[in-house]
């Protein structure tokens, strides 16, 4: 259901004016972040990352095909429209909205994020011109070296220290990224 939605969106996104979309995206992080840094009891415990969920979450009221389409689609038309759908939506929505535990929701989200993410991209490529490889494969590079260093150092962390510090990062970039399109 997501790769409708992320195709549409990223063809919509190359019609919308950049500083609108950093706009949104900034609120959207810091909307995130402060969730993260306030969860609730449920958040608390799938995030410790035990793999457990708490108790009575085994699957949410009314999960179903509608349900998992709905929430598919909603994370492919974010990811399409602000480039995002990372850890910061689709394990939540995965845990929250589709009942999976903490550790399938990880590995689950990052094959989501792949698959729309690559449906944004396809109508992109015929309006932004060449992507610029000089900028794409150290970024890329960089960006795989440092999730196998990030990995060794989570398994050291607990789970809600993990999110704290996400949580701070996050809401660090949101600011500084609303601050850089309101100047």
């Amino acid at each position: 259901a997501g790769l409708p939605a992320a195709a549409a969106a990223g063809a919509l996104s190359t019609r919308l004016p950049a500083t609108l979309l950093t706009i949104a995206f900034a609120i959207l992080a810091g909307l995130a972040a402060w969730r993260m840094l306030a969860p609730d009891r449920t958040t608390v415990t799938a995030a410790a990352g035990s793999g457990v969920q708490a108790p009575g979450r085994d699957r949410p009221a009314g999960t179903g095909p509608g349900r998992v389409a709905v929430t598919g689609a909603g994370l492919g038309a974010l990811t399409g429209l602000l480039g995002v759908g990372g850890g910061f939506l689709a394990v939540p929505a995965l845990v929250s909205a589709l009942g999976f535990p903490m550790a399938d929701a990880v590995g689950t989200s990052l094959l989501v994020i792949s698959a729309n993410s690559l449906a944004a991209l396809a109508p992109r490529l015929g309006s932004t011109g060449s992507l610029n490889w000089a900028v794409v494969v150290p970024f890329t590079a960089a960006a795989i070296a440092c999730a196998w260093y990030g990995k060794r150092l989570a398994d050291k962390l607990s789970g809600r220290t993990l999110q704290t510090a996400f949580a701070v990062a996050l809401a660090a970039v949101a600011a500084l990224m609303l601050l850089t399109a309101l100047l």
